[in-house]
């Protein structure tokens, strides 16, 4: 997703990315924890991530988390910048 969108994005432009994620390797509430178990009892492979994992690969494609908005139903919005370069 991120490589994709720095082919695509000029810098300084924004990608945003929304729903629910974990923060420091935990769930922000016990629906998104079920939620995780559900997806993963499908597909190992699926599931909820983690916010600072999802930073860490954005920034090695180029793209800053500029800012984290609490969201209802226990979601995010992550707002990444894309940095020149």
């Amino acid at each position: 997703l991120f490589e994709g969108a720095k082919a695509l994005l000029p810098a300084q432009h924004v990608l945003l990315l929304y729903g629910p994620y974990r923060r420091h390797g935990r769930h922000t509430s016990q629906s998104n924890a079920q939620f995780d178990s559900d997806l993963r009892a499908h597909n190992p492979e699926w599931g909820l991530r983690d916010l600072e994992a999802v930073s860490e690969v954005a920034g090695r494609a180029g793209f800053a988390l500029a800012e984290v908005v609490d969201m209802p139903a226990n979601n995010f919005s992550l707002v990444f910048k894309r940095r020149e370069g």
